[in-house]
């Protein structure tokens, strides 16, 4: 079958034409290596594609089909590189590991491969998952497809990069304080943090425990959901991994009939651009029109959750990446003159600069005299924030904001200003602190960029949100399409391809 635009194809309309027969799960895999090799040299959103193991296994998928019916059997999916893949290299776009193949699978990997899913490669991100551009890769830096002179987002940028770009169906992606749901932002798809323990996180490579959670990348909401179905649940390698108290549901609601959605004035004082507030204000009353009520809400210790944030996560970082020493596995240094200079040459050649400054930063709070100034106070804040969420979540079902204060900026215009930097995932933090699931949806277009609208929940409200962001998708409309050229002709529904102007987009 030809003719499958790869801009617009969803999970859902795939598996439907893999069930009729349309396509066979070879036939699909290459409309993606297609894209691939029509498009990766300007997006660069993998650090590999694993070409041979995609045309070995989507002929196995096609000739087990009948003993392959699951829902995912046959769908090309990518992995953000920081998922360790049992004998596929796994850098976390680092130089430390630029060589390394582990020797067994992320829980949330392996349960997509037992459904049958065709990996197409592993996506770049920024090294050891700090940052907020994809621009701290070891190896390469990721384009918007959107503006290939702008940023995709951070960390899970290449992730999102590829789904956008059509290089991939949807996508893995891992968010510590924002990491999936700015980058869907900033890229114009869907991305969801599922709450703190829902997904395992045995077999992705820590950056903050306390913060990290695997989720999906999406073209929209049900897909998200259907890739959310397969990875959670409880996991006896990871203790921190517990049972939903019910099932991830697909979504099907139209109306938001008697929701209530609050609207934080603390999110709204936080740098948003005109354009991301004008589309952020035209959603909201969206809400309205299909029955919901949006009202005003406080959360007062919002402006502290970045500051808190930049102290809890970099310390676990120092901890966490106290392992790559040379020792027991990834890169080490030629001929040391001793243990000490081991230890020195491999992390001081091994680790780029913003992972040097997390470690440090990180290393300094958890010091003798120190420890109860900043991180102890800082874990204090956390508590704040996440009794902020409860007092709010007495009153509305959900709680929205933008997902990012700006649309896609660009590439290099932060690299010296790691604050501004940080500034990104003012939004998206106060959730992971908390340990609560959000979603990010496109909303509109500022200046032809994508707007992205974050929806916030309690913990374990999954399907609330998923239901809210599926009715939202369906009256906004949003062509998740990015408009930047190809060598293909637009006719032939490639990246040149025109789409018609949307209400509430600029």
């Amino acid at each position: 079958m030809t003719g499958l635009d790869p801009l617009r194809l969803t999970a859902r309309d795939a598996k439907r034409l893999l069930v009729d027969g349309e396509i066979s799960s070879a036939e699909l895999a290459k409309v993606y290596l297609d894209q691939i090799a029509a498009v990766e040299s300007k997006v660069r959103a993998y650090i590999l594609v694993t070409t041979d193991n995609i045309a070995k296994y989507s002929t196995k998928v096609d000739r087990e089909m009948q003993a392959m019916r699951g829902p995912l059997a046959g769908l090309p999916i990518a992995v953000k590189d920081n998922m360790v893949t049992e004998g596929v290299t796994t850098t976390a776009a680092s130089r430390i590991l630029a060589n390394y193949q582990p020797v067994y699978t992320a829980t949330a990997v392996r349960q997509v491969w037992e459904g049958h899913v065709v990996m197409l490669g592993k996506t770049n991100l920024d090294e050891f998952a700090m940052g907020s551009s994809t621009e701290n890769s070891a190896f390469q830096v990721t384009a918007n497809p959107w503006d290939l002179s702008t940023v995709p987002g951070g960390s899970s940028g290449g992730s999102a990069a590829a789904v956008a770009a059509g290089e991939a169906l949807w996508a893995l992606g891992s968010d510590t304080g924002g990491s999936i749901r700015q980058p869907a932002s900033l890229c114009g798809i869907v991305g969801m943090k599922p709450t703190y323990g829902a997904v395992s996180r045995y077999g992705l490579i820590a950056f903050a425990s306390s913060l990290d959670q695997i989720g999906p990348l999406t073209r929209s909401v049900y897909d998200c959901a259907l890739l959310l179905q397969h990875i959670v649940g409880h996991d006896p390698r990871d203790a921190t991994s517990v049972e939903l108290p019910e099932p991830v549901a697909l979504p099907s609601a139209e109306r938001l009939d008697g929701l209530r959605v609050g609207v934080p004035a603390e999110y709204l004082a936080a740098g948003i651009e005109p354009g991301v507030r004008a589309r952020f204000d035209e959603t909201l009353a969206r809400i309205e029109d299909l029955g919901g009520t949006c009202v005003e809400i406080s959360l007062p210790h919002t402006e502290y959750a970045l500051p808190a944030y930049y102290i809890i996560a970099p310390a676990e970082a120092s901890a966490n990446l106290a392992r790559f020493d040379g020792v027991r596995y990834g890169y080490r240094c030629a001929d040391p003159e001793d243990l000490t200079d081991l230890y020195e040459r491999t992390r001081g050649d091994g680790f780029g600069a913003e992972v040097k400054r997390r470690i440090m930063i990180g290393t300094y709070a958890l010091s003798a005299g120190y420890y109860d100034a900043y991180y102890g106070r800082a874990q204090k804040v956390r508590t704040l924030v996440r009794r902020d969420f409860e007092a709010a979540f007495a009153g509305v079902d959900l709680i929205a904001s933008p997902t990012s204060p700006t649309v896609a900026f660009r590439a290099g215009s932060r690299t010296d200003d790691p604050l501004a930097m940080y500034m990104s995932d003012v939004c998206t933090i106060p959730a992971n602190l908390a340990g609560l699931p959000a979603i990010s949806i496109p909303c509109g277009l500022s200046d032809g960029l994508p707007v992205g609208f974050q929806l916030i929940g309690p913990a374990f409200s999954e399907n609330r949100i998923l239901d809210a962001a599926h009715a939202l998708e369906g009256a906004i409309g949003f062509d998740t399409a990015p408009p930047f050229a190809d060598s293909r002709p637009a006719e032939a529904g490639g990246l040149g391809a025109t789409r018609p102007a949307e209400e509430g987009q600029s």
